[in-house]
């Protein structure tokens, strides 16, 4: 049996607690631990346009918390002395800190590749053309959230009015060579399901995008990736309300997917959140657990977390790994 190098789950009080996390891994021999650290994930705040119920960072046009310039400088220094292979940018929205056109140009010097994380409303205003363009300039892959093909469900999720808006954005994308063959300019989308459900198949989801985006707006794009809503934040909050938290739970855990655990994102990822500090993944992000559960700075970390070293789990990692998982 493979050994196993994990941590304390942090508790969650729900009736009908489904097995923990760490316990499951245990019980099909699964070990999650690093390998080689060859991405960096940047928050760069929770400001965002939108307040979406699924939300697992309780993002919204309210809150304060954003990358200051200082913060953006020390990211930009641990990226250089690294060599990440990938930098992924994300929110909040975050189009929205007044630093991402220079923290654009500042990182896509830095890695081979760099994705830009967008709720596409954020892009649809004509103020954020030139980072379009600088966007395009530098071969940014943009990952745009587009949770449903249903006006409704989708409005619904994000807020009145944003599915139009977001089919706006994605033309203006296309406009600019994004999603076109040959172009090398990559957009993808992402798809949440907008209740309290897993995703459909990753393979026909992505079949009725292209039907239907490029049948009614003429819409192209590279890929959509199907991923199951992170019983976290605004979205647990609505689970709670709702009566479905217990439900869902059971779900999740109940389509684990040993097969996922090898692909998780936190086995290659370090996250690094508005103030400078480090995590595992986002999530852990938002669940305040920190990397190797002590709270370090970007500026203490010379390097990437060792390979072998342990990953902070709990009960929101059955996210990732139900069906074909979160990679």
């Amino acid at each position: 049996m493979a050994t196993l190098h994990l941590k304390k789950d942090n508790p969650q009080p729900f009736s009908k607690k489904p097995t923990s996390f760490g316990l499951t891994l245990q019980k099909h021999a699964a070990e999650l631990v690093r390998g080689k650290t060859n991405t960096l994930q940047i928050n760069v705040g929770l400001l965002c346009n939108q307040a979406c119920r699924h939300c697992h960072l309780e993002a919204g046009p309210l809150r304060t918390e954003v990358m200051s310039s200082e913060t953006v400088r020390q990211v930009a220094d641990y990226a250089g002395r690294n060599h990440f292979e990938t930098i992924d940018i994300t929110g909040g929205a975050p189009e929205l800190n007044p630093e991402i056109n220079d923290m654009l140009v500042q990182l896509s010097r830095l890695a081979p590749r760099v994705i830009l994380r967008s709720n596409l409303t954020a892009l649809d205003d004509e103020k954020r053309d030139d980072l379009i363009a600088l966007c395009k300039q530098r071969s940014v892959v943009i990952v745009a959230s587009f949770p449903s093909l249903d006006e409704a469900q989708a409005d619904s999720q994000r807020g009145k009015g944003i599915f139009q808006k977001s089919v706006a954005a994605l033309v203006k994308l296309n406009s600019q060579g994004y999603g076109q063959a040959g172009s090398g300019l990559v957009l993808n989308l992402v798809s949440n399901p907008t209740g309290a459900f897993l995703p459909t198949s990753q393979s026909q989801a992505e079949k009725r995008f292209r039907e239907v985006l490029g049948r009614k707006w003429g819409i192209t794009f590279n890929n959509v990736f199907g991923f199951a809503n992170v019983p976290l934040g605004r979205y647990r909050s609505w689970l709670e309300r709702s009566g479905n938290l217990d439900a869902y739970l059971k779900k999740l855990a109940d389509s684990f997917n040993p097969c996922a655990v090898p692909g998780l994102m936190c086995r290659n990822m370090v996250s690094v959140d508005w103030q400078g500090y480090l995590y595992d993944c986002d999530f852990n992000l938002a669940k305040g657990l920190h990397l190797g559960e002590q709270k370090t700075h970007i500026t203490e970390m010379d390097g990437p977390p060792l390979p072998g070293s342990a990953i902070a789990i709990a009960d929101h990692c059955y996210a990732c790994t139900a069906g074909s998982g979160f990679t």
